[in-house]
């Protein structure tokens, strides 16, 4: 799929903690859609735009951090939604 060695694989799993794919009793590995898309992004950080494996996973952290950041937002968002439309329900809407 992205014409590397599997050992290059297998290596990045032991770089990037996120990159674990489940494996069966007889040590197969069994990616899930999740793996595959970290093993994308993986891929493409080192082997298209030339990152290091530090500067891989210092990328990947900032990503993290910013879907935490944006999970947050919308969860804050969704609360107040849920508040003014209390307040709208309460004092009937006014058009």
């Amino acid at each position: 799929m992205y014409d590397v060695s599997s050992s290059l694989i297998r290596y990045w799993e032991n770089e990037f903690p996120s990159l674990k794919p489940h494996k069966n009793s007889k040590g197969d590995r069994r990616f899930t859609p999740d793996n595959l898309e970290e093993l994308n992004l993986i891929y493409h950080l080192v082997k298209e735009r030339g990152f290091t494996l530090d500067g891989a996973r210092a990328e990947l952290d900032l990503i993290d951090e910013k879907k935490r950041n944006k999970s947050d937002i919308v969860k804050s968002l969704r609360k107040l939604r849920r508040g003014l439309r209390k307040l709208q329900n309460r004092f009937g809407a006014e058009d």
